[in-house]
């Protein structure tokens, strides 16, 4: 669809909304509010940064863990209490509305709209046509739904994320997402340059390529897969690093690895989901690779990039795990290291595989074990920082740091939070940092640039 034709599609004047979007979830979750607040901004709603302030509140969900789900039916009774005393439109969006569907309005009736993460080029239809009425927008299509990204309300103007591809193919018996965002879908190649040029063009430094599982990405046209995207995303002038995120161990060949160290611009930071450190909780996550597998994986990564910051995602709890399977997961951290974790206790969810299975581990042994993970990833997280202090770093300063704002604070190549002094403003630029001190989960120093 074209620009002008997008564009045509809004029949009333919304000038008059204020809206405000809460997002849970991840990056892309984050990304596609982006995209929401673009659609909206371009009819002429104006973006609230606060909720009591606002007539139109679109929640962004997402239904990878339970627990995302009871914050959002925790803020929709807030919401219900503000709505009693003012003119207020509340639709729910993104993963939560796909999968549910007319049950969250059963859940809480002061919902006005849903719709499904491939309905969001609908929005302004729904708002115009349907307010006064309860409306559902749902559809997960098997082909890329194109959103001119001149319709993305970027949330920073340093860096931004770039959705390459949704959807997954792989079913891991725990993860709700095929049933939520669908079978891989893949954006058109030339489209994912066209942005990411247009980001150069105006000042952005980092990118960050997005996806449910990027190392998949096949342009739908050309067949060029995703090292060739990382390639000629390295050639645009302008764009200093290059992220992505997530991978899945067994779509991570060699020739990826071989990219990441042969150009310049792509980071050195890789995350690389392992779940468990037990092959026998792997299988039964249906995962497709074994601990050994996976290891080999880490040991060509960081053969070939010695300097790579590795980060993962570790689910504790899972059907059936016993306290020797556990203990793998615990020693795998030891021995690979990571730079950062993200663990969780496994909680059933909705259609997948394993909600059949009985949820057979204690909910007490669950969250001791999240415990002892998040203990010792502290632990070795400190160790680890602790071999920077004296080094110089180059950072990209975000801006002031939401602490403290009397200092700056950005991110290294690793992908790590630094915090740092500096005499002047630096925000948007690369900076030179003396590492002087560190905690677990950052860094801090004092910037070099004179």
């Amino acid at each position: 669809m074209n620009s002008s034709a997008y564009l045509k599609r809004s029949y009333i004047n919304l000038k008059k909304l204020k809206f405000y979007i809460h997002t849970f979830g991840c990056q892309m979750n984050e990304n596609d509010s982006e995209r929401i607040g673009g659609i909206l901004t371009q009819i002429g709603a104006q973006k609230s940064s606060c909720l009591e302030e606002s007539n139109l509140i679109i929640i962004n969900t997402c239904a990878v863990r339970q627990k995302s789900e009871e914050k959002l039916f925790s803020l929709l009774g807030r919401l219900a209490r503000i709505k009693k005393r003012k003119n207020l439109i509340i639709g729910v969006a993104g993963c939560v509305a796909q999968l549910h569907k007319a049950k969250i309005f059963d859940k809480n009736s002061s919902i006005d709209f849903v719709l499904g993460p491939g309905n969001y080029a609908d929005l302004t239809q729904i708002i115009q046509k349907h307010l006064g009425e309860k409306f559902i927008s749902i559809s997960c299509s098997q082909k890329w739904q194109e959103i001119p990204f001149k319709y993305t309300l970027r949330e920073s103007n340093i860096s931004a994320f770039v959705t390459i591809m949704e959807g997954c193919n792989n079913f891991c018996s725990y993860c709700v997402v095929p049933f939520t965002r669908g079978q891989e879908r893949y954006r058109p190649f030339q489209n994912i340059i066209l942005e990411i040029k247009d980001l150069a063009l105006k000042g952005y430094k980092e990118i960050q390529l997005l996806g449910q599982n990027v190392n998949s990405y096949k342009d739908p046209d050309s067949e060029k897969n995703f090292s060739a995207l990382l390639k000629e995303t390295n050639n645009i002038k302008g764009i200093e690093w290059i992220r992505f995120i997530s991978s899945h161990p067994k779509n991570f060949i060699p020739d990826i690895a071989v990219t990441m160290k042969e150009r310049r611009k792509i980071c050195h930071q890789l995350h690389l989901p392992l779940q468990s450190g037990s092959s026998s909780v792997l299988k039964r996550m249906n995962r497709g690779y074994t601990r050994k597998e996976y290891l080999e994986k880490i040991a060509f990564i960081r053969d070939l990039m010695p300097d790579i910051s590795l980060s993962t995602d570790i689910i504790v709890g899972f059907p059936g795990e016993t306290e020797k399977e556990f203990q793998k997961t615990l020693k795998i951290l030891k021995d690979v290291r990571f730079t950062n974790i993200f663990s969780f206790r496994y909680s059933p969810r909705p259609f997948t595989t394993a909600s059949k299975i009985e949820d057979n581990v204690p909910f007490e042994t669950k969250k001791r074990r999240l415990i002892e993970v998040q203990e010792l990833q502290k632990k070795l997280q400190l160790e680890k920082n602790k071999t920077f202090i004296g080094i110089n770093m180059k950072v990209l300063c975000l801006g002031k740091s939401k602490k403290n704002p009397q200092i700056y604070s950005g991110r290294n190549e690793g992908f790590q939070v630094v915090n740092f002094k500096s005499s002047k403003n630096l925000t948007g630029k690369f900076v030179d940092v003396l590492i002087t001190d560190c905690g677990p989960h950052s860094l801090q120093g004092a910037a070099l640039n004179k």
